[in-house]
């Protein structure tokens, strides 16, 4: 058998699938199956528009934390520790063993440490100039 790498210039999601099955399948003989479950909190407001929420899922009994987003006008008052607090709450019905996290440097690091989050690394210029973090929080034994 002769293999070739090509390129494809706007990949499609039949050819993300073709990649994506063999690796699922060589991880679960390491690790055991999971399925990722998304879960998702959401800030409305009185016309229920979704202004901002938590969006992450839960993989391998750990919780990723996609994204957080807080509206403007709720900045400072709370509603991101809520969002985390509840987030934890959810981590730790659902048995996990921690959460992670990512963030720039313009974004949230102080806000996560703060929440008892410990820096697991980092990534200079990206985007250039600024770093990205990777936040963990063990719930279990912690």
């Amino acid at each position: 058998m002769t293999l070739r790498i090509e390129r494809s210039l706007n990949p499609t999601d039949a050819e993300e699938h073709a990649i994506v099955l063999p690796l699922r399948a060589y991880n679960a003989s390491k690790a055991g199956t999971s399925v990722p479950e998304p879960i998702a909190l959401l800030i409305r407001d009185d016309n229920d528009e979704i202004l901002g929420g938590l969006y992450g899922r839960v993989f391998y009994q750990w919780l990723y934390i996609e994204l957080l987003s807080v509206p403007e006008q709720a900045r400072g008052q709370g509603m991101g520790t809520k969002l985390m607090q509840m987030a934890e709450d959810l981590a730790r019905e659902k048995e996990c063993i921690g959460i992670w996290l990512d963030t720039f440097d313009f974004q949230a690091p102080e806000f996560y440490k703060k929440l008892g989050y410990s820096e697991l690394g980092q990534i200079a210029d990206y985007p250039p100039g600024h770093k990205r973090f990777f936040f963990q929080k063990r719930l279990i034994n912690s």
